[in-house]
């Protein structure tokens, strides 16, 4: 679970990189080299950057840039139509422990940590 900051701070480096490797491969005159890797790792960074989220997160908190709860799960409102499992596992990061909630007629599942 990225930071906004280290986010926007690996999108720079990523870009940084692909500019190098578009400045290596004009000033080589066309040898492929290392140029393609600049331009290839570059790439990878910004798709990364700009592709992550954050776990054990719903794709509706992501989009409503709601607040990550304790170890990085839901936080607020948890719908009644989501139940608890027994399901508990460590946030290797954290090191809280979180719950799966589970909506039985989805699938879709939901993180909280315990405490």
């Amino acid at each position: 679970m990225l930071n906004p900051t280290i986010q926007v701070l690996a999108f720079v480096v990523g870009s940084l990189s692909f500019l190098g490797g578009l400045a290596e491969l004009s000033v080589s005159g066309g040898d492929t080299g290392s140029g393609v890797v600049g331009i290839l790792f570059g790439t990878g960074i910004m798709v990364a950057a700009v592709i992550q989220r954050n776990r054990y997160r719903s794709e509706a908190a992501e989009r409503g840039h709601d607040t990550p709860g304790p170890g990085g799960g839901e936080s607020g409102y948890l719908e009644p139509r989501f139940l608890p499992t027994t399901e508990v596992f460590t946030d290797p990061t954290s090191r809280r422990v979180m719950r799966v909630f589970v909506d039985p007629r989805s699938g879709e599942r939901r993180y909280r940590a315990e405490s």
